[in-house]
């Protein structure tokens, strides 16, 4: 993350003729180092909240972009996993503390989310691999009954390893991303990043030809997964409800 201000600023120095963003501190870098070469970002965050824009209809001058509000549907994640476990009255969360904003961000709302649900939630930290054997012993040490991981470009790129780290040790977790089920996971629920990467190709497409910026207002990304992994949750010895399994997108057998 301490490597995007520099990164941004080359850019600039390169007149390049659009910076795209596909992360909040990626796209506040940006923001950062330039107000007059436009930027298209893509978030899983309030981009308002963030700072980033002033409003979804009026974002900025030189900012347009797309939005998947990963953060508001972060509560369901941990329903999820309360409807998959109902007994388990302790749970934890993974962010990736590196991403203060986001981290602090998600933390925030799962836990009024844990409250309501009456479950006792703790934040646990990673900010790369070599960090869940320590999240591992953590759990253990709190007696979790469960794991969701946070939305987070960091935690997307590890949603492969991180799924099958999961399935190795037994660990029954929901994440946000469809890999993070394909791997291993016991389910995932999120928006989809291959939609939301589309919608910002086609602003940055537009920008190129000449659209300012100014004149887009954010895209709110509609498209949200909910994948289901039977065979994990077999393996885990869970009974997935078919209220659940039945309005899934996608089933792993």
């Amino acid at each position: 993350m301490d490597r995007l201000p520099a990164m941004a600023a080359d850019l600039v120095h390169r007149n390049v003729a659009v910076i795209a963003g596909t992360s909040a501190p990626g796209a506040l870098a940006a923001k950062a180092a330039t107000t007059t070469i436009p930027i298209v970002f893509e978030t899983g965050e309030d981009p308002v909240k963030l700072g980033l824009i002033a409003s979804l209809n009026h974002p900025g001058a030189n900012i347009a972009g797309v939005t998947q509000l990963n953060a508001v549907v972060a509560p369901k994640r941990l329903e999820l996993l309360h409807d998959l476990v109902p007994t388990a009255a302790i749970m934890a969360l993974l962010v990736n503390p590196a991403n203060r904003t986001v981290a602090e961000s998600q933390s925030s709302e799962m836990l009024s989310a844990a409250r309501t649900l009456g479950i006792e939630l703790h934040v646990l930290n990673a900010t790369g691999e070599r960090d869940f054997d320590a999240v591992y012993r953590n759990l253990v040490q709190l007696r979790a009954g469960g794991l969701v991981a946070g939305a987070d470009t960091f935690l997307d790129s590890l949603s492969k390893p991180l799924g099958a780290w999961v399935a190795s040790h037994a660990v029954l977790a929901v994440g946000a991303f469809h890999d993070f089920a394909l791997a291993g996971g016991l389910a995932s629920y999120g928006g989809s990043i291959t939609d939301s990467y589309r919608l910002a190709g086609v602003y940055t497409g537009r920008v190129l030809k000449g659209e300012k910026p100014a004149d887009l207002p954010v895209q709110q990304g509609t498209k949200m997964e909910l994948v289901i992994n039977l065979k994990a949750a077999k393996a885990l010895g869970i009974t997935v409800p078919l209220s659940l399994s039945g309005r899934a997108d996608e089933v792993i057998e």
